[in-house]
């Protein structure tokens, strides 16, 4: 079969991306309506009909992030907001948010946010009263998350570069 395409080769189907694109959607809403749940890339892929290291591949360049650092910052999104709204102990919005263990969820969150969850909800609540009626989701959208590198890499050059700092105060 010839192609009308005047290098002879097949352009890619608009079609087709178009529908992988609402199928990644599908995957993307999962965590978004389900963050508090487990969505390992083999749950993400059969909920987008695509094998995994498509799905992986795709959803990193349709979103410019990988799933697990989307669904990370759902997560972390959910728990500044039940940190900032209500007076729920930080282990059951840990627990609540989708994390296993209260210490995985305070290092992360301090890794991403700055600062512990205890910590972050003093300042936040006392920074609400003269915020008066502003719409929490405008407030939270002006606080997302901006997670360009994995947590870990993150954690991992904040202790090269207090390695280095220390190294270089003890040379004379």
């Amino acid at each position: 079969m010839a192609s009308d395409h005047p290098t002879g080769a097949r352009p890619a189907s608009a079609n087709y991306h178009a529908l992988l694109l609402r199928r990644l959607l599908r995957a993307k809403d999962g965590m978004d309506a389900l963050s508090h749940e487990d969505w390992p890339i083999q749950r993400l892929a059969s909920v987008s009909g695509v094998s995994e290291a498509h799905f992986a591949r795709s959803f990193r360049q349709a979103f410019g992030m990988p799933p697990h650092r989307y669904l990370l910052t759902r997560r972390i999104e959910r728990a500044k907001a039940l940190l900032r709204d209500t007076d729920l102990a930080v282990t059951a919005i840990a627990f609540e948010t989708g994390w296993n263990s209260l210490g995985t969820f305070g290092r992360t969150f301090r890794d991403v946010v700055g600062e512990s969850p205890g910590a972050f909800r003093i300042r936040e609540q006392a920074a609400l009263e003269g915020f008066g009626r502003i719409p929490a989701c405008y407030l939270s959208a002006a606080h997302r998350p901006n997670l360009t590198i994995a947590v870990s890499e993150k954690r991992r050059q904040e202790c090269s570069d207090k390695s280095a700092g220390s190294q270089a105060m003890e040379v004379p």
